[in-house]
């Protein structure tokens, strides 16, 4: 609906400022770790650190966030890194689905966002198929070309570095080479975080029009089935595009959804939303990007349908 009271436009302003002060220190924090990543890290020693099998290295990349927790809005400029970095773009991709879910901080907010309703079941339910969903997307991705997969300037600034492993391996004085390195941090971080802000900017702006010009209460009509509520719950998850910390504290009060409905919505939500989808398109080609929401969407909607009929409280 168009602006029809000078308080809507009050609170499209507001919103916008909430969720864009939401998710910028952690894009900030994210742009700093690629950037001192970019400096610091040598070429290919994340592949070194990952078992030979690409297949077992995809399933241990899903695991990484519970060692290095980062949300969703830090992932992506981390992933740039370390894809230029010779991290195979199977396992990054796992890791940069995995990690906003399957990490330590996202299973003490979901336990207590549950409380009184399973909090372990939902807690590892969660976990469990968001872990799941990222190893076999992993394993599809391995599949294809990364031509088809990343864009072409990350493509070339991979080969370009790929060309320069020699010359980058100068010898440097050591009192010379740490601020050098410092301000190649530096350089790098401010440079992914302008890339990296104006898809994420974008991505706010629509959700605060969805959140201030949509009536809430017209979701609650889908929640009759689990055929009609997990794909709506995904669906709002999308848009809402809500951080994995806390989204568990706004799906814990959709009381009349189903735990299946809840779940699919704290498990899609991370993985692909509407800030998410300008944002993977700093690294993703549009037609990978659009690829994977549907994918991810399908894949999560099956297996939360097939949740839906373990009887749990809440069901």
């Amino acid at each position: 609906m168009p602006f029809t009271e000078p308080s809507q436009i009050g609170d499209l302003y507001f919103a916008f400022l909430a969720i864009l002060f939401e998710g910028a220190p952690y894009i900030l924090l994210g742009t700093i770790i690629s950037g001192f990543i970019d400096a610091y890290l040598p070429s290919n020693v994340m592949d070194r650190f990952l078992p030979k099998n690409r297949y077992a290295a995809i399933a241990l990349s899903g695991l990484l966030g519970a060692i290095f927790p980062v949300c969703e809005c830090a992932i992506v400029p981390v992933i740039r890194r370390l894809v230029q970095k010779g991290l195979p773009v199977s396992c990054a991709i796992t890791y940069m689905l995995s990690a906003p879910i399957v990490n330590p901080i996202v299973a003490v907010s979901t336990y207590s966002a549950f409380a009184g309703n399973d909090p372990l079941f939902m807690t590892l339910s969660r976990i469990g198929i968001a872990y799941l969903v990222t190893v076999i997307v992993g394993v599809v991705v391995h599949q294809f070309s990364i031509k088809n997969i990343l864009r072409n300037s990350l493509l070339n600034k991979i080969q370009t570095d790929s060309q320069n492993i020699q010359s980058s391996a100068v010898l440097f004085n050591k009192e010379k080479e740490t601020p050098d390195r410092l301000l190649i941090a530096l350089r790098s971080a401010a440079r992914d975080f302008l890339d990296v802000g104006m898809y994420f900017v974008i991505g706010v702006m629509i959700t605060a029009l969805y959140r201030t010009q949509i009536n809430q209460g017209v979701v609650d009509q889908f929640a009759s089935s689990d055929l009609i509520g997990i794909p709506a719950m995904m669906i709002l998850s999308f848009v809402l595009s809500l951080c994995s910390t806390s989204d568990a504290f706004i799906a814990a009060q959709m009381l009349s959804f189903s735990s299946a409905a809840k779940l699919a919505f704290l498990t899609y939500g991370p993985m692909m939303d509407v800030k998410l989808v300008f944002m993977y398109s700093s690294v993703f080609k549009p037609r990978f990007v659009l690829s994977l929401a549907v994918g991810l969407f399908i894949v999560i909607g099956i297996l939360f349908y097939q949740w839906s009929n373990i009887p749990v409280p809440g069901t």
